[in-house]
């Protein structure tokens, strides 16, 4: 599979450019499955070497508009993987407590350790996203000479932190993996219904739900920018296409395994008094009665 037209691209795309129900080149059903369950399998050879390798830890990102399917992604795509190394971090509205820190500082201490997976259902995003569609929130974040006249001021510089906290990230070994999952105002729609007409997901649905995609239209914008100002050679974002939930749980997976894969992880290398002491256990444990 290939996941290069999936990468953001600006000053060359925009998010119109991406489609939400684009399968790329594959158009068999059946052989991109068969290619997620190589996939799943060969996540969990690697998680298992990036834990002993223990010089990268792994950051991966989902953002995405309600509804798109960002806890399906976390539930089939890391469905192989050790628990013990892999974990989901969502961020919700902030506390009082997070409120009288910076805006990174929630996520900051949310970061995987090196041979680790963390996950963020959200992230730092909704920083430069709800905050955006509604600027009156930035009213509650305390910041120093803030007015509701000059919230423009604050995007470009959240971008510009945001860049160089990934690459502080990155450059002390913390791969950061962006996914915008791209849902359609219809399949969003379809979406919404099957959660309100089947009471067992009656649970996802609220009314604020409802009420959030009356500014679809702003949000699309919000995340236009957001693709737009924080794509970077370090910290790439992958546009997602999530009308279609078995591709785009296969494309996360594929993507998931070819930068794992290129990080050229490996079991550590034994030493040679290592091994002589691994041979001498055993020489001992196979004299045992």
């Amino acid at each position: 599979m290939d996941h290069k037209p999936f990468l953001f691209i600006p000053g060359k795309k925009t998010l119109d450019d991406y489609k939400t129900k684009d399968t790329g080149s594959e158009n068999d059903k059946k052989r991109v499955l068969e290619g997620f369950e190589k996939d799943l399998g060969r996540l969990t050879e690697l998680q298992d070497k990036l834990y002993a390798h223990d010089k990268y830890g792994v950051l991966i990102i989902l953002q995405a508009m309600d509804a798109a399917g960002k806890d399906g992604v976390i539930k089939h795509v890391m469905s192989g993987m050790n628990p013990q190394g892999c974990q989901v971090k969502s961020f919700k509205a902030p506390s009082t407590e997070e409120l009288d820190h910076d805006y990174l500082w929630r996520c900051n201490k949310a970061l995987p350790e090196r041979g680790n997976i963390g996950i963020f259902n959200r992230s730092y995003y909704e920083e430069v996203l709800v905050t955006k569609v509604h600027p009156q929130i930035l009213e509650f974040q305390k910041l120093p000479g803030f007015k509701i006249t000059k919230a423009k001021e604050i995007w470009k510089s959240r971008y510009d932190e945001i860049n160089q906290f990934e690459k502080y990230l990155v450059n002390n070994g913390i791969i950061v993996l962006k996914f915008f999952l791209h849902v359609s105002k219809e399949e969003q729609k379809k979406r919404f219904l099957s959660r309100i007409n089947d009471p067992s997901k009656n649970w996802k649905f609220t009314i604020n739900d409802l009420n959030e995609r009356k500014y679809w239209d702003d949000y699309k914008i919000a995340y236009g920018d957001i693709l737009a100002n924080t794509t970077t050679k370090w910290a790439p974002w992958y546009v997602i296409p999530a009308d279609k939930k078995w591709f785009m749980r296969a494309l996360v997976a594929h993507i998931l395994v070819s930068e794992l894969e290129s990080l050229n992880l490996h079991y550590p290398i034994v030493g040679e008094e290592q091994k002589k002491g691994i041979l001498k256990a055993k020489e001992i444990l196979e004299k045992e009665k």
